[in-house]
């Protein structure tokens, strides 16, 4: 029987970083709704993203780990997930791990949970992660409402697809859908992956331009781009994707300079 060749473009290697609590969740509906294969800490899952088939290898971080331990584990990480809790007021070890994966420039996710907690504050997790030298957050999922009033996530790049059918979708928070995207836009604009004359026509640029947009911010270390956890049953597909979409494979983190990290 044959082995499986997997092309190393389509791999994706991704650390989740984190309080325990709130890793194991993720990864537990990982395997709860995915097909899998796991091996001690390290999960793997099968994803199509964009009609391309991958491989996402996954292992998990716990933030209690000793600060050595975790910055070495984190430097040769080829990407990063950061699970933030809306509802805790501070968290100073992730802190230290969002800054260690900017001194050693690993391209990092921040997915933010608990936004039906009474406590939850999505900005303060956007400037927490600003608050950390070097990338700047790029919310490309919002929540509608937050606690009691949470009604779940919507993807901003995409949201312009169809767009006859946002008001009807986004309802009454379509106003703020549009400042939401209007930022993403910006904060692209001002790291120069779009040209200027792209940005007042914001509907006509296509999503899969802004995907590689990000894609690229995303690996220079230049943006964190932040998604949106819903309830424990919510649907975790777009966490993959955007695995996918964003952080690097093996190829475009191996480099020369970096043999002896690996």
């Amino acid at each position: 029987m044959g082995s499986e060749v997997i092309e190393p473009q389509s791999i994706r290697n991704v650390t989740v970083v984190g309080e325990p609590d709130e890793t194991t969740r993720v990864v537990h509906r990982l395997l709860r709704n995915f097909s899998r294969t796991g091996t001690g800490i390290s999960t793997t899952v099968r994803w199509t993203t964009d009609h391309s088939d991958h491989t996402i290898r996954i292992a998990e971080l716990s933030s209690r780990l000793p600060i050595a331990t975790l910055e070495r584990s984190i430097r040769v990480a080829d990407g990063v997930i950061a699970v933030m809790n809306a509802a805790a007021p501070r968290a100073p070890r992730l802190e230290t791990l969002l800054r260690v994966a900017d001194d050693h420039q690993v391209a990092r996710l921040c997915l933010v949970t608990r936004l039906d907690h009474p406590a939850a504050d999505f900005d303060r997790c956007l400037r927490t992660i600003a608050g950390t030298h070097g990338a700047v957050p790029l919310a490309l999922q919002v929540p509608h409402g937050l606690g009691a009033e949470f009604e779940g996530a919507r993807d901003l790049i995409p949201m312009w697809a169809c767009e006859p059918m946002v008001a009807d979708f986004h309802g009454s928070h379509r106003t703020v859908a549009e400042e939401w995207y209007g930022d993403l836009l910006a904060t692209v604009s001002e790291h120069n992956a779009l040209a200027p004359d792209e940005v007042p026509g914001f509907r006509k640029i296509g999503a899969d331009r802004l995907y590689d947009r990000v894609r690229h911010l995303t690996h220079l270390g230049d943006i964190a781009p932040v998604l949106c956890d819903t309830t424990p049953s919510g649907h975790i597909a777009p966490l993959l994707d955007a695995i996918v979409r964003y952080l690097p494979s093996p190829l475009h983190v191996c480099q020369p300079e970096h043999a002896l990290d690996y």
